[in-house]
């Protein structure tokens, strides 16, 4: 589709320097763009690319000034960068917006219902008594187990495995290979050595604008619920296990690995391969360092690093510790043998 610089402008309520009837047909890194594309300028270091750039239209803040001449048409807002991810987020919803319909072969269980504008995928499936809302996108070869529910204007893209009595919120995605209901890892001793099986009752609920990403898994609880909350962001490759909850808008990175019945707060950050240990609490606002590993539970807004994990500041300080530890031995080998020659001497 085409866009004028005005419509744009109107769009983001930006205000525009230079043609407004320049037309743009797609969204460019600056250093790529060409005359029928759109681009942006928020960070100071790509300075010179606005002046070498080829972009028909770019986006830039309401406080930059230009040190030279500018060939672009320039849309002022009060932050490009946040301007050019609403563009983004509009123009994957016009081309969500063209995918409608059923594709045969797909197949649907009996007591299925499917709101409007709602896209199947060929070799789909559905189960007994599935419920998709309004404007969801279901892409080829995902399966839906029975009483499952999805919400209006999620996207769960091809390959996703989403087992029975699962439920997943509205204006959520699902990233190809995701399995979200698997049984939860539990087996019970034997007294010959042996385990067996405890069986995994539950389910998995999954709230609204969550994003989960490519082959992470979350497991079914074993009684009750394994609860992804709101806002909620998840990396690819992320397991989540059996009766474990992430509060609001929580971030995780990579994997990361978060054990049963453990309870992640509300805002926090896990960098990747963090290992958090089963039946502990992460309170609201906790920071966690890639390849930490949290065995106990934190308080709100603490920072961690390291494995075990520890406060973050007394991490680096040991650190700083350990890497003189050599030449502390050196020094130590030292002074003992001039208190073994002074003690010879006397």
């Amino acid at each position: 589709m085409k866009f004028t610089a005005r419509q744009i402008a109107n769009l983001i309520g930006g205000t525009i320097e230079g043609d407004e009837n320049v037309t743009v047909v797609t969204i460019a890194k600056i250093q790529e763009a060409e005359p029928d594309a759109l681009a942006f300028f928020a960070n100071p270091k790509y300075e010179a690319m606005v002046y070498t750039t080829n972009a028909g239209v770019l986006l830039v803040n309401n406080d930059f000034v230009p040190k030279e001449s500018v060939k672009s048409t320039l849309i002022r807002v009060p932050d490009a960068y946040l301007a050019f991810t609403g563009l983004l987020e509009y123009a994957q919803k016009l081309l969500l917006s063209l995918k409608v319909g059923i594709e045969q072969p797909s197949f649907q269980s009996e007591g299925v219902k499917m709101g409007d504008n709602c896209y199947l995928g060929a070799f789909s499936y559905l189960g007994t008594n599935v419920k998709v809302g309004n404007n969801t996108k279901i892409y080829p070869q995902v399966f839906i187990g029975d009483n499952c529910e999805i919400g209006n204007d999620t996207i769960i893209y091809a390959g996703v495995k989403i087992y029975a009595g699962s439920k997943v919120g509205s204006h959520s995605v699902i990233h190809s290979g995701c399995v979200i209901g698997a049984d939860g890892f539990g087996f019970a001793p034997q007294p010959d050595g042996t385990y067996k099986t405890i069986p995994q009752l539950g389910n998995v609920v999954i709230g609204d604008h969550v994003d989960i990403g490519a082959n992470t898994t979350i497991d079914r609880a074993t009684l009750g619920s394994t609860i992804i909350k709101d806002g909620v962001k998840l990396d690819n490759l992320i397991q989540i296990a059996h009766n474990a909850t992430v509060q609001e808008n929580t971030v995780i990175a990579a994997q990361t690995g978060v054990a049963g019945s453990a309870i992640v707060g509300k805002n926090c950050m896990i960098g990747g391969q963090v290992g958090i240990v089963g039946h502990i609490t992460i309170a609201d606002g906790t920071k966690i360092q890639a390849q930490s590993g949290v065995n106990y539970s934190t308080e709100n807004n603490a920072v961690l690093q390291g494995s075990p994990a520890e406060d973050r500041s007394k991490h680096i300080r040991n650190l700083v510790a350990f890497r003189q530890l050599a030449n502390m031995l050196t020094k130590l080998n030292t002074l003992e043998k001039q208190v073994k020659a002074l003690e010879n001497q006397q």
